[in-house]
């Protein structure tokens, strides 16, 4: 151990024994942890969010969807024609995950007290089409029969519905169609706009319908492994089905997840800037807490700086005692801040002790996600941002005159 480092070391050690720096070194402590744990609290709490509403979105719909380039902007779709060879090359793609068709009806449930107006989603039978239902199923099981649904839980509870009963469900287009759908399943995303519109069942019940072909689909849904790679993914979508019409001469139209709902994603954008000014009050109170902290300790070790310099101590060794006196203190609180703050974030993630309003926030409770590389970028900055608020009062040990300080003892 050099020397620096050693008389840096009983110094801080010294001075956190001491009645006058205690207090100051506490403070200093306190404040460096709290602005670490808030802000990794911070960035969990939003990639989390951001995630969580994401996934969520795209569960209803998918990552990337190809539809009719004549829809008018509504759940009533033209058809498209959907090869088996068509679906294999998108599947190819590189970070595809799967490929899926699926079919729309709008339509309405009725009951004997109430009504409610639906679209009715048709999903192909493979497992892949069902896992964001099938993780947000809360009762019953599936639809695997042709008149079977799956209902959302505020549907069911606007209409009074339970698993096993019947509605009836009215489709009205050039003449009137009337279904007695059972219901198979009860699911819960917590998504209240979205809850409330779909109803899903098989896709071949929605196809006849529609009156459709085994051939005619409403459109191709795509999900990726990763939604960072999803404008690579969609601009090879896009030269692959944009100029290219079916046997029938419709035209293909894909868009992208943040193309679909420019809203909900412009929304989750906004929070990226709260993190930044939480991030910056953080560091700036931290900061003022590690200057004020370090320029009691070197008022408390006045008299031994100018020992030093008396003995023939250069400039560089004090500084390097100061600084090495400072970081102990940083490392000190950045331990303690993020021990505290990855300790509530995983309890919030195991627990879930903070609720939301799910109507407002589209989740039940704060949702918590460990982006470890984020995580350690932001333990970096601090650390970069700490060390550099400590060159002032670093050079102002150095000013320390050897005589005003025997003159003064």
């Amino acid at each position: 151990m050099r020397t620096e480092q050693l008389i840096a070391r009983r110094l801080y050690y010294a001075s956190s024994a001491h009645r006058t720096a205690r207090p100051a070194v506490r403070v200093a402590l306190i404040g460096m942890t709290i602005g670490v744990m808030v802000m990794l609290l911070t960035v969990c709490i939003v990639i989390g969010f951001k995630q969580t509403v994401t996934q969520k979105v795209a569960g209803f719909g998918a990552h990337i969807r190809i539809t009719s380039f004549d829809n008018n902007n509504t759940y009533e779709y033209q058809p498209i024609l959907a090869p088996d060879t068509l679906i294999s090359k998108l599947a190819q793609l590189p970070h595809v995950e799967s490929v899926n068709v699926f079919v729309t009806k709008t339509g309405m449930l009725k009951t004997q007290d109430n009504f409610q107006g639906i679209v009715v989603k048709g999903l192909p039978v493979a497992p892949e089409a069902w896992s964001f239902f099938a993780d947000a199923l809360i009762e019953g099981a599936i639809p695997e029969q042709p008149n079977d649904i799956l209902l959302s839980a505020t549907n069911a509870r606007l209409l009074n519905l339970h698993v096993g009963e019947t509605v009836l469900c009215y489709f009205v287009a050039d003449d009137l169609k009337v279904r007695k759908f059972t219901i198979s399943g009860i699911y819960n995303s917590s998504f209240f706009d979205y809850d409330r519109l779909f109803v899903l069942c098989p896709l071949p019940t929605v196809a006849r319908l529609n009156d459709w072909t085994e051939e005619q689909v409403s459109g191709i849904e795509m999900r990726l492994d990763n939604l960072r790679y999803l404008d690579e993914v969609y601009d090879r979508v896009y030269f692959q089905v944009a100029n290219r019409l079916d046997a029938d001469g419709g035209a293909y139209y894909p868009q992208s997840l943040i193309q679909l709902h420019p809203a909900i994603f412009y929304w989750l954008d906004l929070l990226d800037m709260n993190v930044w000014v939480i991030i910056i009050l953080m560091l700036a109170v931290s900061g003022f807490s590690i200057i004020s902290g370090l320029i009691i300790l070197i008022l408390d070790a006045i008299p031994l700086i100018g020992i030093f310099k008396a003995l023939g101590a250069d400039n560089r060794f004090i500084r390097r005692i100061v600084i090495g006196e400072a970081a102990m203190l940083v490392g000190k609180g950045m331990l303690f801040g993020n021990i505290l703050g990855l300790l509530l974030a995983w309890l919030q993630y195991a627990l879930h002790l903070v609720p939301l309003d799910a109507t407002t926030y589209y989740v039940p409770y704060v949702p918590v996600a460990f982006p470890w590389g984020l995580l350690i970028a932001v333990d970096l900055l601090i650390l970069t941002v700490s060390l550099l608020t400590l060159l002032g009062p670093a050079s102002l040990a150095t000013r320390i005159s050897p005589a005003r300080v025997m003159h003064f003892e």
